[in-house]
């Protein structure tokens, strides 16, 4: 079992000069609205034992040190009844939200909590809807939330504060699900409700060690609160400087095992970067598309890159989930194409590949945000061209961008093996044709 740190101590584990805030005051019965027997006795004790008098403490905090971000922090208490969510918990979390979009200020839910607070019955449980109306509020008003998930993050408390954050990371070993240990089925594998396995499904962006979690944060923070109106500039080419004599040459070029991939372009164009990972819905991608935000110049760039291999159903949900978060917190994206194409097996059909990339289509024709495309490799039909700026891409001299592969169109042209290499030349998919055809820039950038 992961250690269970309490509000006061994770709160200054990530931020120093933290300053509560004050908090409505609500009038009820001794034993809340239901009358329950026993429970105004068993908030006191929960008051002696923990030194709280609510299951939140929030309040404001500079995260970093020195030069960080002033945030807004929701640290729950799981000493006072498991962390659970009542009407005075929903007081104090409106209230914060509030003050996080009167001062503009990024929000930061840690999370530790059992659910609803039973002895409250349905008045408790939609509080869940109230702090749901209060992050959408955030969200609309361009601010980011960064959750941490402690151990228990159960119930309501993940489906709303935690897993509703633009990004999640999670203490390692913690225990996150939406369902707790007690009301699980008992044959349920307990291995699928941590921080480990909400990572692997897509659902949450990083386990961080508690003590990489002030760094880790920090630069979470500094990256997301630095809107830009400029573009992100183009990178500049690591491969073969010359264009390619023609068509077929153009894409052997691009399918060599040594021409530069994704993660050599991040490398030379960031001074640092963090990863998104995930597309909420039970999928991840971490091998075939790479998303997240890095410094360039000084200056916050989103990035989704294909990396080569054939792009997953949640790849594409992820790259259209991290433009969305960069268009609605006004900060440029940078995209590397470099794709044979899109999944094509069976499992990619179950999984959703057309609305996958339909999505994506739909997040970058939408983005009010610049975006900016390089073609580093493979351009691969549509695929490929989902993730592709209009107006806006570029290309490397060793890579192509064709309709479809000039093995299937030479098959589907019912064209004998040997015609493959003409076939592609017909096709134009070089970068000198797709200029000349108008599908690409060319000239300074």
């Amino acid at each position: 079992m992961a250690e269970r740190l309490s509000a006061r101590r994770i709160l200054a584990l990530v931020a120093d000069d933290f300053a509560e805030l004050p908090y409505p005051e609500r009038k009820d019965g001794p034993d809340g609205p239901l009358g329950w027997p026993g429970y105004g006795t068993a908030r006191a004790l929960a008051a002696a034992r923990t030194g709280e008098r609510e299951s939140v403490v929030c309040g404001t905090g500079t995260v970093g040190g020195p030069g960080g971000t002033r945030a807004v922090l929701m640290a729950f208490e799981f000493g006072f009844l498991g962390g659970s969510l009542g009407q005075r918990t929903g007081d104090r979390l409106q209230a914060a939200y509030a003050y996080a979009r009167a001062h503009r200020l990024p929000v930061v839910p840690l999370v530790a909590t059992g659910g609803s607070r039973m002895q409250e019955g349905m008045p408790a449980l939609t509080q869940l809807q109230r702090v749901a109306r209060q992050s959408v509020l955030t969200r609309e008003a361009g601010l980011p939330q960064v959750a941490v998930v402690r151990d228990p993050t159960t119930g309501g408390g993940w489906a709303t504060l935690g897993a509703g954050a633009d990004v999640v990371l999670a203490l390692p070993g913690a225990q996150v699900g939406f369902a707790g240990s007690r009301v699980r089925p008992p044959d349920a594998d307990p291995a699928a409700y941590t921080a480990e396995a909400q990572v692997a499904a897509g659902s949450a962006d990083a386990v961080v060690r508690p003590g990489e979690l002030r760094e880790t944060l920090a630069r979470w923070l500094r990256l997301l609160t630095a809107a830009s109106s400029a573009p992100a500039p183009v990178p500049e080419a690591l491969g073969a400087p010359a264009a390619p004599a023609g068509g077929w040459e153009a894409v052997r070029r691009a399918r060599a095992p040594e021409r530069p991939r994704a993660r050599a372009y991040l490398d030379a164009y960031f001074t640092e970067r963090v990863a998104v990972s995930g597309d909420r819905c039970g999928g991840a991608d971490p091998e075939g598309m790479l998303c997240g935000f890095g410094t360039r110049d000084g200056r916050t760039v989103a990035y989704a890159a294909q990396t080569g291999t054939a792009t997953r159903p949640a790849g594409y949900r992820t790259a259209a989930r991290l433009i969305r978060l960069a268009d609605r917190l006004g900060i440029p994206v940078l995209t590397l194409v470099d794709t044979p194409g899109a999944a094509n097996d069976a499992e990619a059909e179950r999984q959703g590949v057309g609305p996958a990339i339909a999505d994506l289509f739909a997040a970058v024709a939408s983005a009010r945000t610049p975006v900016t495309t390089l073609v580093i490799g493979e351009g691969g039909s549509g695929g490929a061209l989902a993730l592709a700026a209009p107006g806006n891409t570029w290309a490397t001299p060793d890579s192509y961008f064709s309709v479809i592969a000039p093995e299937l169109a030479a098959a589907i042209l019912k064209r004998p093996p040997q015609e493959v290499a003409a076939t592609a030349d017909q096709l134009r998919p070089a970068p000198g044709d797709l200029a000349e055809l108008g599908v690409i820039r060319t000239g300074d950038h």
